[in-house]
């Protein structure tokens, strides 16, 4: 309940007025005849002798922060700031450190948001060669041979990369972009990249630098990668030979289209799908298409070798430099004309690369791609389930970002954090709103708002969770299969379904990693284990630690305690009911057995595992 301010009667604002008058008569005397040496003003800690009465104090519950009339003076009804600003960096980042949410909350989402779309980007395969070049400095201090370690960097050091990047990099939103952008436009070490460290990160830096660029150079530079050469099976891809029953491979035909650009219906600009006259959604290709479209993808090969050797069609991925794009070999290209989607003739007598431009642009000229992007960021980022309107808001900023241009991905971004049903109050309170926080930025968030230090790594954050694929089904970069860790049309049965709403994320969520997960949280406050690296990468300890004690003094006092995991971890959205079950945790607590850590790691581990967090509003 707001509280309400005393109604003054008209006698009495009568006579205010004239107190303020003369009020006003006596202190512009004194400018007149004394030099002002400071300026007074009340609310800020310059409240001394005021006091503010109302109506009501309202205490929503038992807790701190509540509406006093009080508050208003004291700037405790600033909270409100914290819990937005915390809810926005869950979107737009991987979870805020205090320093980062203290800063929006005294200045505002939107410079912040102006501050991150003009930083320089923070490149993961620099750091993945920082990783390696340190894990291998520490190997040998600490007695191992360098013949023994691993050759290049591979799957643990992007791991090492992807984590120190997530904890320290300043562009938090052109990272968190990336990462989005990473399970739409999958590749993965599990498979035959495991061993290709550089090359996945490489790839990974397509997604960092175009977050802020133009989609269509990001369709390009990804088309012609390595990793994905190898990955969708379009390197060393020969041309028709029949006598021999070889065919152009039709995988990364298929997914370009079926999961990077327009997806399998078409649609509106709201993203709903167009129907024939029966009904039936109408497909945006067909089998012919994807022949078509695979014959464009021929003759490309590795463009250059890390030993500078010669090079050759078949080349295969151990003597690649991933770093180079993909080379077009044109005597195992498809010639000829070739005709895609939607009837579009692609001409004979083009190079190679040339029937790759045309094919690309056509795909990123098509009306679906807009609204396809848009509720598959969106899902991303804020909500599972998207209204028409916000879509069709998205994909407009896509389709054309105010100056003519088409595919602006830094717009696309902005649009999809200010618009209203990421950001009003009204948004949150919509049965439809919300997602379920995906396991891996659960663990960021805490690790960015608890992390400890890594003083054994050099100050970077050192991390390979074989413990989070195992526990929650996931972890960056290791998606297992092209349609990443879950689909973006999953239903769990339920409300969810009986409501026609999807849950993507719930996909990954079972009593195995719902309790693989409540055992994560376990080793990252009671054990207050955090990170995890090889114990040969590292001098003295593998282990990078949680820090809690911020929550000493907090914890004397169990109001106190939750009001503040509820700010910071839910975004003030913490229900009574599961305030209440914590609160009763706490006070059972035996005093004379258990201190005050005791209770900080059980308020946090409960607040970490009710539904309250791990469902993001």
């Amino acid at each position: 309940m707001v509280p309400k301010l005393k109604i003054l009667t008209f006698k009495k604002r009568l006579l205010v007025m004239k107190q303020i008058y003369l009020l006003v008569l006596f202190c512009t005397s004194l400018v007149f005849s004394h030099k002002i040496v400071a300026q007074k003003y009340i609310g800020a800690g310059n409240a001394q002798g005021v006091t503010v009465t109302s109506s009501h104090n309202a205490k929503i519950y038992p807790g701190i922060y509540t509406a006093s009339a009080q508050n208003t003076l004291q700037g405790e009804g600033l909270i409100a700031k914290k819990m937005e600003a915390t809810r926005f960096l869950t979107q737009a980042g991987f979870g805020g450190t205090l320093d980062e949410i203290d800063w929006i909350a005294n200045n505002s989402i939107e410079k912040w948001l102006a501050n991150q779309l003009a930083m320089s980007p923070t490149y993961l395969a620099d750091s993945t060669q920082m990783a390696y070049d340190i894990g291998l400095e520490n190997y040998i201090a600490n007695g191992g041979d360098s013949s023994n370690y691993t050759y290049r960097p591979d799957a643990r050091h992007t791991s090492y990369a992807w984590w120190t990047n997530t904890m320290l990099a300043k562009d938090q939103l052109r990272q968190r972009a990336a990462y989005a952008l990473s399970q739409i436009m999958v590749i993965s070490f599990e498979g035959d990249l495991a061993g290709y460290g550089i090359g996945v990160s490489d790839y990974y830096d397509i997604l960092i630098r175009n977050a802020f660029g133009n989609y269509k150079t990001m369709l390009s530079e990804i088309s012609e990668h390595v990793a994905m050469g190898a990955y969708l099976s379009h390197l060393n891809n020969p041309k028709s030979d029949t006598a021999n029953n070889i065919h152009p491979d039709e995988n990364y035909a298929r997914e370009i289209m079926q999961l990077f650009s327009i997806g399998l219906f078409q649609l509106n600009i709201d993203g709903s799908q167009k129907l024939d006259g029966n009904g039936n959604p109408i497909p945006t290709y067909d089998n012919n298409d994807i022949k078509e479209l695979a014959k464009v993808f021929t003759g490309l090969s590795v463009g250059a070798r890390e030993d500078g050797g010669n090079l050759y069609f078949y080349l295969g991925t151990w003597a690649a430099d991933f770093k180079v794009p993909m080379m077009m070999y044109e005597d195992q290209h498809e010639a000829g004309q070739k005709t895609i989607i939607d009837g579009h003739v692609i001409p004979a007598g083009q190079t190679g690369k040339e029937d790759i431009a045309d094919a690309i642009d056509h795909l990123f000229n098509h009306a679906n791609v807009g609204p396809f992007m848009a509720k598959r960021l969106i899902q991303q980022l804020v909500k599972s389930n998207p209204s028409p309107n916000y879509i069709q808001t998205v994909a407009e900023a896509f389709n054309d970002n105010g100056e003519g241009v088409r595919g602006d991905m830094k717009k696309v971004f902005s649009t999809i954090l200010m618009h209203p049903e990421a950001r009003t109050c009204a948004a949150i309170n919509d049965p439809a709103q919300g997602k379920l926080r995906e396991p891996v930025l659960r663990y960021t968030q805490f690790a960015r708002f608890f992390g400890g230090n890594s003083p054994h790594q050099g100050g970077r954050y050192f991390n390979y969770p074989s413990f989070l694929r195992d526990r929650v089904d996931q972890a960056p970069l290791h998606a297992q299969t092209v349609f990443n860790f879950y689909s973006p049309a999953f239903s769990p049965n339920g409300p969810l379904a009986n409501a026609n709403l999807v849950g993507p994320e719930f996909e990954i969520h079972n009593t195995r990693t719902s309790i693989g997960y409540t055992d994560m949280v376990y080793y990252w406050v009671e054990s207050e284990i955090l990170f995890l690296s090889y114990s040969s990468d590292a001098l003295n300890s593998h282990i990078t630690t949680s820090d809690l004690t911020s929550l000493t003094e907090l914890a004397k006092d169990e109001d106190a305690l939750i009001d503040y995991l509820d700010i910071y971890l839910c975004h003030g959205q913490l229900s009574q009911n599961t305030r209440s079950i914590i609160k009763n945790q706490l006070n059972a607590l035996d005093p004379g057995l258990s201190g005050i850590d005791a209770k900080i790691r059980l308020a946090v581990y409960t607040v970490m595992i009710s539904p309250d967090y791990v469902v993001l509003k």
